[in-house]
């Protein structure tokens, strides 16, 4: 390793160790052949490692802070393990700590994980400290699922509802790989699942004379529902990973329920930064983007695009739109483009 290397290393591992000695971890110490730092929270009994690599320049105190563990996060992964359980939530989800530990699962919705205890969820922040990758937590989250299956077989297409008694997880169910087509047998046909709210998993077949009402009782309970989730159908592809259902002959609602869950998460993200334009769904179903005045915004992805009179499709000003990495994505606008004489 080169000399510049190792020193900007350690400048950063000392950073740190001062944010975290002024949080009350007097023993921090850095370890430079592992690039980590160990140290003890308040109230631990045994030291949490934290690698460095995962520190953003420029964002130590922040990041310092999520490490200040939640009322009832175990302090130990032995602890940890047989607790964790995946949730399903939209992108925007302000969880209960900084920085919660997610990674996306489908179009405007991602997966966290919380520790499940009787009386309490918490959500498991990204510096857990408990010296195992994040992948091995999430594995560890879905491994703790029941995947319970239905017993009987369907002699026609049925709606089956999973009602979450606190404890089911079954909107998380649809993160596990193969559980969805598993329904087959129960459902009458190949499985397509809603989960308009955290305590609700709605599936039927995708040839069930059922699926149209089910999209608006779908969008019914997701816009009323404080624990909303998405409105949107969902089945397994041939990788037997769940995914967002695509069929012909009801691409008109599903593209309802895309917008509707688009608009919703996008206005939940403008309330957490500056510059965001609005997300409207037009008579027709289409999205636009709403860029009222000629100043710098950031855009939602849209079918169309709104600036001051004029209304215009997405492709047309894409080239002059700057992707920011943000879930969901929004793009930088700087002007409006120029009249054409």
């Amino acid at each position: 390793m080169g000399l510049f290397r190792r020193a900007a290393r350690a400048r950063l591992a000392s950073q740190v160790i001062k944010r975290l000695r002024r949080a009350g971890m007097g023993d921090a110490r850095y370890h430079s052949a592992s690039f980590t730092i160990r140290f003890t929270r308040p109230g631990d009994d045994q030291p949490s490692v934290l690698r460095l690599e995962e520190v953003r320049k420029g964002h130590v105190d922040r990041f310092v802070t999520g490490l200040v563990r939640a009322k009832g996060l175990p302090a130990t992964w032995a602890e940890a393990r047989p607790l964790l359980r995946p949730v399903l939530r939209g992108a925007t989800t302000t969880a209960d700590v900084l920085e919660p530990l997610c990674r996306p699962a489908f179009p405007f919705l991602a997966e966290f994980v919380v520790v499940d205890q009787p009386d309490t969820m918490t959500y498991v922040n990204a510096t857990h400290g408990w010296g195992v990758t994040d992948e091995e937590i999430f594995a560890a989250a879905r491994g703790n699922l029941s995947g319970a299956k239905l017993v009987g077989v369907a002699e026609e297409p049925v709606v089956v509802q999973f009602v979450d008694d606190g404890d089911s997880y079954w909107t998380s169910h649809l993160l596990l790989d193969g559980w969805l087509a598993a329904l087959a047998g129960q459902v009458g046909g190949n499985p397509v699942a809603f989960a308009p709210e955290r305590g609700l998993l709605l599936v039927t077949a995708e040839d069930s004379a059922h699926l149209p009402e089910l999209f608006a009782r779908a969008e019914m309970i997701y816009l009323a529902s404080p624990r909303a989730i998405s409105p949107a159908p969902y089945i397994s592809g041939k990788d037997r990973k769940t995914q967002p259902y695509n069929q012909e002959n009801n691409k008109v609602r599903i593209k309802r329920a895309e917008a509707v869950l688009a608009a919703k998460e996008y206005a939940r993200q403008a309330q957490q930064i500056t510059n965001a334009a609005e997300l409207l769904i037009t008579d027709d179903g289409r999205t636009r983007a709403v860029w009222p005045r000629n100043e710098p915004t950031l855009l939602p992805r849209a079918d169309e695009i709104q600036y001051g009179e004029t209304i215009t499709v997405w492709e047309n000003l894409e080239p002059r739109l700057t992707p920011q990495g943000l879930n969901p994505e929004r793009w930088r606008a700087e002007t409006w483009p120029p009249e054409e004489s």
